[in-house]
This record gives C-alpha cells, sequence and structure tokens, in this order.
C-alpha cells in the first residue's frame, strides 16, 4: 500500500512536472499576443470617464474568461479528434493576425484625415450630449470582448500546439493555466495602465517636491506608453502571425532555425525576428488585397443585380 502510494505521489509529480514546462513553453510562444491583446485592450477604455475605467476593464475581463470557457473545451476537442486541425487553424489565424498589422498601418498612414475627423466628430457629439456615455460603454465592452475572443483563439490555439501529443489531463492543465494566468496579466495591467494618469495626477498634489516631480513624470511618461502599446502591439502582430506562418511551412521553419544556429544566439535572434516580421508583413499585405478586391467584386455585381 505504501509503495502504491509513492508510486502515485511519483506520478503526480511528474505531471505537474510535465505541466510547469509546458506551461512555460506555451506562454513564451503566446508572450508575443499578449503583447497585443494589452496594447488593443488599454485603448479600448480610452474615451471612458474616469470613475468608468476599472468597472469597464472588468467588464471586458469577464467577457474573456467567458471566451476561454468556451475556446478551451473546443481546442481539446480538436486536440482528441481532429489534431490534423491544429496547424491549419495556427496558419489561419497567423495570417489574420498579419491582415490585422497590415490593415492598421493602412488605416493609420493613408486614411490619417478621416481618422482624425472621426475622432474630432466622437468628441463634439459627447461635449453636446448626443452621444449616450452608458451606451458608448456598452459598445466599447462589446467590442473589446469580440476583439478579445480572437486574440484568445490564437493564444489557446498556440498552446495547444505546444502541447499536442500530451496527455489529455496534462493538455486540460496547461490550457486552462494559460486561459487564467493570460486573462489576469493582460487585464491587470490594463488597469494599472489605465489609472496612471490618477496616480500621477495623486502624487503631483502631495506634499514634497520629489514626490510631486515623481507624478509630473507620470502624467508625462502615460501619454508615450500608450503610444508605445500601440507601435509594440502591431509589430507583435506581425512578429508572431508572420511566426507561426513560417514555422507551418516546415522547410522554411527548419531552414531559419538551422541559420539562426549557425549565426549565434544574438544575430541568428535579431535575424529570425527579421524573417518573421518580413513574411508577416506581405502575408498581411496579400490577406488584405484579397479581401479590398473581394469587396470590390461584390459590390460591382451588387451593382449590377440593382
Amino acid at each position: 500500500m505504501a509503495s502504491s502510494l509513492l508510486l502515485l505521489l511519483d506520478d503526480i509529480a511528474t505531471v505537474l512536472d510535465d505541466v510547469s514546462v509546458l506551461t512555460k513553453v506555451a506562454a513564451k510562444k503566446t508572450a508575443g499576443v499578449l503583447g497585443d491583446d494589452l496594447a488593443l485592450n488599454a485603448q479600448q477604455v480610452t474615451g471612458v470617464k474616469a470613475d468608468r475605467e476599472l468597472p469597464v476593464v472588468w467588464a471586458v475581463a469577464k467577457g474573456s474568461l467567458v471566451n476561454k470557457a468556451i475556446l478551451v473545451p473546443a481546442a481539446l476537442a480538436i486536440g482528441t479528434w481532429l489534431p490534423w486541425l491544429i496547424t491549419p487553424l495556427l496558419m489561419v489565424g497567423g495570417a489574420f493576425l498579419c491582415f490585422e498589422g497590415v490593415e492598421k498601418l493602412v488605416h493609420k498612414f493613408l486614411h490619417k484625415d478621416d481618422h482624425a475627423a472621426d475622432v474630432e466628430r466622437h468628441a463634439q457629439a459627447m461635449a453636446e450630449g448626443g452621444v449616450d456615455p452608458a451606451t458608448m460603454e456598452k459598445d466599447k465592452v462589446k467590442g473589446a470582448v469580440r476583439t478579445d475572443f480572437i486574440l484568445s483563439a490564437e493564444i489557446i490555439v498556440i498552446t495547444l500546439g505546444a502541447v499536442g501529443g500530451q496527455p489529455f489531463t496534462t493538455q486540460l492543465t496547461v490550457l486552462v493555466t494559460i486561459a487564467v494566468l493570460m486573462t489576469l496579466g493582460v487585464y491587470g495591467l490594463v488597469a494599472g495602465i489605465v489609472k496612471l494618469d490618477d496616480l500621477g495626477l495623486y502624487l503631483s498634489r502631495k506634499a514634497g517636491s520629489a514626490t510631486q516631480a515623481i507624478g509630473r513624470g507620470i502624467l508625462r511618461l502615460a501619454p508615450w506608453l500608450m503610444k508605445a502599446l500601440s507601435v509594440v502591439g502591431t509589430a507583435a502582430m506581425f512578429l508572431v502571425g508572420g511566426g507561426i506562418l513560417v514555422h507551418g511551412v516546415p522547410q522554411l521553419g527548419h531552414a531559419v532555425e538551422d541559420w539562426a544556429v549557425d549565426a549565434g544566439a544574438l544575430v541568428g535572434s535579431l535575424g529570425s525576428m527579421g524573417v518573421n516580421l518580413v513574411v508577416g508583413v506581405i502575408a498581411g499585405a496579400v490577406v488584405l488585397g484579397a479581401v479590398e478586391g473581394f469587396k470590390r467584386l461584390r459590390g460591382g455585381r451588387q451593382a449590377a443585380v440593382h
């Protein structure tokens, strides 16, 4: 009986060790998507009243948990009965991330005036009372939860790819662990980021020149941090999406890995990131071109019918 208990404890320790290692691997692979998720969600609360920022973040966080409660069982079902579907899903998700990245850049640099006009119209409507704050808040939460579903799906599928071939219990534990950690990490950081300006304002009004200087520094830093997160988030789309596409083609993935090993740690790492970035931008541009072409073709057909 004692030997059976020791064997059971040894099996449990082995499973926990496997879960720990695989969770670290999955966390590393999903880190890029995490940066994008963080940047996008931090931007979602812009325009919300200061006293409603945390409730909005909490509402989106709950929506994110619901998303993952749907996605984790779906991923386990795919891993169990349709394991061949994991790589195609990864490739589709990677291409979608690249498409979103290129779409962001195109909208920012080619439609800058349109974006500025939309922001101005929204601000004017808010000032004149033409926009109901409660309705705007609900719309922001819905939009953020929809965006989170896409990014959460990417995180779960990447994690599933990392634990493919492992026992069901290990897959379940790693997927749930990653889902919870990513949700806590993203929305905990988002809550901290959106309250940076409040912290800076509070410190700037406290007694003591050093404390006031720190407060003013935080107030200056907050807008720059949001801009930096936006840039990092867009870059992460290309790096993660491009990396998925590169490794989804075995010959290309192995060639890049072999070159990186021969080039050395620093050069190899930077070179691999460069390849992922270039592939991501090209893939995103191709998908965007296909989507726009489909829209025009569809619009032309509808015009012909009418």
